[in-house]
């Protein structure tokens, strides 16, 4: 879960590497560094902490060279300090590293017994030793393909060597890594974001892949060493600068920005002359799909849950969701009619694609839920249904949780139509009621005041409780994932039915507790559960939509209203009030909540 970026310019480096990872932090924070060429000489200067520490430097300032690596750190290996930061160098070769070297214990003893001296705790440090090893009696190309085949675990490695200032080398196994093309010189970078500032011209390495980066050429080779051809991908230009404007942070303004990313979304599937959903080129007949397996992890998976309700709901297909991070693991009956999604913000979730990967090497249909087009899950999936919310940066995500549910709601809807599961009255009702979405989630955002009075008691508190029934269970396992991405406080997230079968045993006098209890068909068990913790002390938040009936209890703590819509669309209101209950409780505690601690937008690593 690190950024990488590479530079082989005409033209000095430094100030532009240095841009190049303040877009990249979204994928680590905790230290960052860069390594140029010039006099002969390998240069490095590393920091703990940001990219601002690291610029800061007067070592930095004074940079020259016109080739250089930098990266930002997600630590797995060893603590964050400047140290363990990237780049690790020897006297002739400088590399930068995202994924885990999982044979790096093995790799160090060898190297240690070789003279081989190490200064920092992390597994990266053994690639450069490896290389140096072999740059003895090999030549660069050489050295490379030796330590490849050593090196166990995943790598996006960016390389620049002493004694080869014209070249900088880009290898990949499991993390992703692209290539981007400009005029007198050419990039490396672990994404297209960070890269988009300076060409929308983009190739990507598939797995095993590594290339040679010269100012003006690059060559690509398979892991066998045979030269092979990329394609040039040009990249869309939806993705233009993208700040925070008034916002104090981006988690807010993406929050607010949800209404226009719904409506976005809706406009992309929703055809409005012929009242139908748009989901082109679907590579199965319907017929040949006779179940559905739904993978993700943290928000995705949650995103997953919601879907499984809507399917089974809309469809008749048979309907399971797994974690992808124990998907692989397990000894699996594949079947020819199941369709395998797979759900990632990013596209790069490294759990999220090794799932995906064995579905492929075992013939099963794929189709992935993505907001980044050009994402590894996204090229490797036969077919995929973009989110279109857009650039998120705040690394616990918002609008792309609800542009996930949309369109996985908008599949089931289809799905169901074709399969003839519901009547076609009922799926056009449901395409009306969708278009009204936008505007219901724009008035629920207005509920900010109320939510602000009340955030410091989950500060306060040593944890709390989310409940839900039904389609508000996923929901209530969202908000409480946020409250503890953000405010660093305990929370947990339970179907509300299942509170007396363990969990009331950690209710005590003053707990807050969040029931999500809209007027559904659910509603009416989902109070009686609620009754039970507030007979236990527990200080309730209630969160339904409004309504002309009185809420049936008494001693409730305070009440939440949403808008009111059909009972398929309350997740996406619920959603908001529990947002913007995470952010208000980090912002009271001053927590950085953009970037909170220890913790990564794209999650690369297993």
């Amino acid at each position: 879960m690190c950024g990488i970026i590479g530079i082989n310019s005409n033209k000095p480096v430094s100030s532009t590497i240095i841009s190049s990872l303040k877009k990249l932090e979204y994928r680590g924070y905790d230290s960052a560094g860069i390594a140029t060429l010039s006099n002969g000489l390998i240069n490095e200067v590393k920091s703990e902490g940001r990219v601002d520490n690291l610029e800061k430097n007067n070592l930095v300032q004074n940079m020259e060279g016109t080739i250089g690596i930098g990266h930002v750190r997600w630590a797995t290996h060893g603590i964050p300090n400047s140290i363990n930061a990237h780049p690790h160098s020897s006297q002739n070769v400088s590399v930068v590293h995202n994924g885990i070297i999982e044979n790096s214990t093995i790799l160090k003893k060898f190297l240690v017994g070789k003279g081989h001296k190490f200064k920092s705790q992390t597994d990266t440090e053994v690639i450069v030793h490896l290389i140096t090893e072999h740059l003895k009696s090999e030549n660069v190309i050489n050295s490379i393909k030796k330590t490849l085949k050593l090196l166990h675990g995943s790598f996006a490695l960016g390389i620049i060597f002493k004694e080869q200032p014209d070249l900088m080398i880009g290898a990949r196994r499991g993390s992703p890594l692209a290539v981007g093309y400009g005029p007198g010189e050419n990039y490396l970078g672990s994404d297209s974001y960070a890269l988009k500032s300076m060409t929308n011209k983009i190739s990507y390495l598939n797995d095993g892949e590594f290339c040679i980066i010269k100012k003006d050429q690059v060559e690509f080779y398979d892991e066998d060493g045979k030269k092979i051809n990329k394609k040039v991908l040009e990249l869309t230009s939806e993705d233009q600068k993208y700040d925070k404007g008034d916002y104090k942070h981006f988690m807010a303004k993406e929050i607010e920005e949800q209404p226009l990313t719904l409506k976005n979304g809706i406009n992309e599937y929703i055809d409005n002359s012929n009242k139908n959903i748009n989901i082109y080129n679907f590579p199965w007949k319907v017929e040949d799909i006779t179940s559905i397996k739904l993978i993700g992890c943290g928000t995705a998976y949650h995103s997953c849950l919601m879907a499984k309700y809507w399917f089974e709901q809309l469809t008749s297909l048979d309907v399971n969701v797994d974690i992808a991070s124990e998907f692989r693991y397990r000894n699996h009956r594949f079947k020819e009619k199941t369709l395998y999604i797979f759900v990632s913000q990013s596209g790069e979730t490294a759990d999220t694609y090794a799932a995906l990967d064995l579905c492929k090497k075992n013939g099963m249909k794929t189709c992935s839920v993505v907001n980044i087009i050009e994402s590894s899950i996204a090229r490797d999936s036969e077919f995929v249904l973009p989110i279109h919310c857009g650039t998120e940066i705040g690394v616990a995500s918002t609008k792309a949780f609800l542009g996930q549910i949309l369109i996985l709601y908008i599949f089931a809807l289809k799905l169901g139509l074709l399969r003839k599961d519901i009547e076609n009255e009922v799926f056009l009702q449901k395409l009306n009621d969708l278009k009204s979405l936008p505007e219901l989630v724009e008035k629920t955002l207005k509920i900010d005041n109320k939510i602000q009075a009340i955030s410091n008691t989950f500060n306060e508190a040593k944890g709390s409780m989310f409940l839900g029934r039904g389609f508000s269970y996923p929901i209530a396992l969202e908000g409480a994932l946020k409250l503890k991405e953000l405010s660093y406080v305990h929370a947990e997230g339970y179907p509300a039915g299942e509170m007396k079968h363990g969990p009331l045993a950690l209710i005590e006098e003053g707990m807050p507790v969040v029931v999500l209890a809209p007027r559904d068909s659910y509603y009416k068990k989902t109070i009686s559960n609620m009754q039970e913790v507030i007979a236990r002390g527990a200080k309730v938040l209630l969160i339904t939509n409004k309504s002309k009936d009185e809420v049936l209890s008494e001693n409730i703590w305070e009440t939440i209203e949403v808008e009111s819509a059909n009972e398929d669309l309350l997740p996406f209101l619920l959603t908001i009030p529990l947002q913007k209950l995470a952010y208000y409780s980090a912002l009271k505690k001053g927590y950085d909540i953009d970037k909170p601690r220890n913790l990564a937008k794209s999650v690369t690593v297993e």
